[in-house]
């Protein structure tokens, strides 16, 4: 029996390879899946796809031999976006499988799994009973080997997300996109194509190594880049990546950054302004400027712990059109409740275009509250660095303590903050947001003086 615990994460199974896991234990995975996802629903057959990394390809191909070994088909898509997996899984009404590390170093992997429809498998949901079958690695005889086939859906997956958003009557716009050699480079292409907008590449090339910065935009280092292109263009916008391409990160026309929630928020607007709907889902750490501005369109804002596989479920119980994340992440149920940094995207071009405003005016009626971003620090034991900070919290009058997701503080003033626990490093992540700048410095420094000392 192999132990599999160092690899399987909260939402995902993601490693170094081959230091944490090869070859064999995708193999040992893709049996696994097969094996979980034929009992629970008769599944015969699952879709892959993979991102750019060098690794990718050996790793979804052993992935698809343990699948095949236990009689189920293959669908291989190929290279594509964690979104793209997201809509094979949907449109074909397969199980799922992504072979991406998202933003992780070019030495990581890992394999994003999802049911039939693209619904989530998380650890709770799934995942432990997949990685429980791949350690035994133990089955009875499959009767017979699948087969595995190759399908390119990049051009049914570009159609699709333009069937749900028009550009075709927008203005001419001007946008820059940094897909940090990441998955993007191959699927803007071809959604935004053949549309008014004139795309300033930078880092389309894939290339797994991340040459140029890494491939995660909530680094502010990593838009650094694409923030002087937006300058030196005159764009009317910048759009940067993620690795697997199912983020998203909005800089205006001054290159000055758009806070995801502020994007949430304004995603929000236009899909209540459908009518089909009006459930709204945020998560714990965007601003509170989100469910006021849902509430002020009509919608009901339903609030959520950190994570797909929460967002997802709570979208399917309430029958939500849309949730948003501050670590931009968004989800549509268009899309299959999955989250789609394209699709998101393509909503933020439209809301520009269909007016003259420029995108720093457009975004400041969703910009209420001054926010920290998320903030990390290192600790030995995450568990007692809360409780001291909720201590030093508990002789405030009026404040308010939420342990939906770690710790949430929730002052008389209208500033709050939230503590929690890293899923995958021994970290303590903060988000703090206050009526104004100056507010918000002073909570933050106090916490992290509690956290660090």
């Amino acid at each position: 029996m192999r132990n599999l615990s160092a690899v399987v994460k909260a939402y995902d199974l993601r490693g170094v390879v081959p230091d944490e896991w090869d070859e064999d234990v995708a193999r040992r995975v893709g049996a696994a899946f097969a094996e979980f996802v034929r009992g629970e629903s008769g599944a015969t057959a699952v879709v892959t796809a993979h991102d750019m990394r060098e690794s990718s390809v050996p790793l979804s191909g052993a992935f698809a031999e343990g699948v095949t070994s236990r009689g189920l088909d293959v669908v291989e898509a190929g290279l594509g976006s964690t979104d793209l997996l997201y809509f094979a899984a949907g449109s074909l009404d397969l199980p799922g499988a992504m072979f991406t590390a998202s933003h992780n170093p070019a030495r990581y992997n890992g394999i994003k799994m999802c049911r039939a429809g693209a619904a989530p498998i998380g650890q709770d949901s799934g995942l432990a009973r997949i990685r429980e079958l791949a350690e035994q690695d133990s089955y009875e005889p499959a009767g017979r080997v699948g087969e595995v086939t190759q399908r390119d859906l990049l051009h049914e997956y570009a159609a699709y997300l333009r069937s749900l958003v028009d550009l075709s009557t927008s203005r001419p716009l001007t946008v820059v996109v940094d897909a940090g050699n990441g998955m993007g480079g191959y699927t803007v292409p071809v959604v935004l194509d053949g549309l008014p907008i004139d795309v300033v590449p930078m880092y389309f090339e894939l290339d797994g190594s991340f040459p140029n910065h890494e491939a995660n935009p909530l680094d502010p280092a990593n838009l650094v880049d694409l923030q002087a292109a937006v300058r030196e263009h005159g764009a009317d916008a910048g759009l940067a990546f993620d690795g697997d391409a199912d983020r998203v990160f909005v800089v205006d026309e001054r290159g000055e950054p758009v806070s995801p929630s502020a994007v949430t928020a304004l995603v929000a607007v236009r899909e209540l302004a459908k009518g089909r709907g009006t459930t709204i889902i945020h998560n714990l750490i965007t601003s509170t400027a989100v469910p006021e501005i849902v509430r002020e369109h009509g919608g009901n804002p339903v609030r959520t712990r950190v994570g797909h596989s929460f967002i997802k479920g709570e979208m399917a119980r309430t029958d939500a059109v849309f949730g948003g994340e501050h670590s931009a992440h968004y989800y549509f149920r268009d899309f299959w409740r999955a989250d789609t940094g394209m699709l998101a995207a393509l909503h933020v071009l439209a809301a520009l275009g269909e007016q003259s405003a420029r995108l720093s005016e457009l975004t400041a009626a969703y910009s209420r509250y001054a926010a920290s971003g998320e903030i990390n620090s290192a600790v030995d034991d995450a568990t007692a660095r809360t409780a001291d900070v909720r201590k030093a919290f508990e002789d405030v009058d009026g404040v308010h303590f939420d342990e939906l997701d770690g710790l949430t503080v929730q002052l008389p003033d209208g500033a709050w903050f939230n503590l929690r626990a890293s899923n995958t490093e021994p970290l303590l992540r903060l988000n703090v947001e206050a009526p104004d700048a100056q507010r918000m410095a002073r909570l933050r420094d106090r916490v992290l003086e509690l956290v660090r000392s």
